[in-house]
């Protein structure tokens, strides 16, 4: 159970042997750092439009562009044929692969990409996985920081009886390949999205999806007859 094999395609990233060894999906999140800081070379082979900072210890492929305004610090990784947009913003100890979207205003802290996954509009994702063709809508922020002490706990009972504990202090979410969050979601502290489910704009989300499960928020909408206002149309 939440073995990487079930959430990813382990040939979508040129980075899968952090997942080397871990039992549980999240626990790979731990092996960035040393990794990153292990690494002697640098390359940056990237195009930049305009004015972008882009610290000399972050690792960018063929192709790949980074736009005016956007602000990239290392150490981090960034792959071939990627999309960094105006004003976007990847934190020390981010690893994007191949043909991403990092977007407008959208922030990546210590987290994974896989191939072709996209946050591109205002987007927080933080202590994350997101896996093949992840995608992000308009302003889905990714929480990994519980608003009570403790670490992130994952909803599934364990031997103990007891919640999962993460052992992260701050965890995000997991990210099956080919998830789909609709605009302005939240996905809280220690979310699981099996491959392939979707969350509806504005849902507020915590637990574990299962595969091919679509989360709908459904909240009603309430219809009152309007005053009338200075300005309006007479009927």
């Amino acid at each position: 159970m939440f073995a990487a094999a079930e959430f990813f395609d382990l040939d979508r990233s040129e980075h899968t042997f952090l997942f080397d060894g871990v039992r549980y999906v999240w626990e790979a999140l731990n092996a960035i750092k040393s990794y990153l800081d292990g690494r002697s070379e640098f390359t940056q082979r990237h195009q930049t439009k305009g004015d972008a900072f882009v610290e000399a210890n972050v690792a960018t492929g063929e192709g790949t562009v980074i736009e005016y305004g956007a602000m990239v610090m290392g150490p981090a990784l960034i792959g071939k044929n990627c999309q960094i947009r105006h004003n976007a913003y990847i934190r020390p100890y981010s690893i994007v692969g191949n043909s991403c979207v990092v977007g407008n205003a959208s922030e990546i802290k210590h987290s994974i990409l896989f191939d072709q996954a996209q946050a591109p509009h205002f987007n927080y994702v933080g202590d994350s996985i997101l896996g093949y063709r992840a995608h992000l809508g308009a302003g889905v922020k990714i929480s990994n920081l519980k608003l009570t002490p403790g670490n992130v706990t994952v909803d599934q009972i364990d031997e103990t009886g007891q919640p999962i504990d993460s052992g992260l202090h701050k965890f995000g979410a997991i990210l099956g390949d080919h998830t789909e969050i609709g605009c302005n979601a939240v996905l809280n502290p220690g979310t699981i999205l099996e491959p392939s489910t979707i969350i509806y704009p504005n849902t507020n989300w915590r637990g574990i999806l299962p595969k091919h499960m679509i989360a709908k928020n459904r909240a009603p909408v309430d219809i009152v007859q309007g005053r009338p206002r200075p300005g309006w149309p007479a009927d």
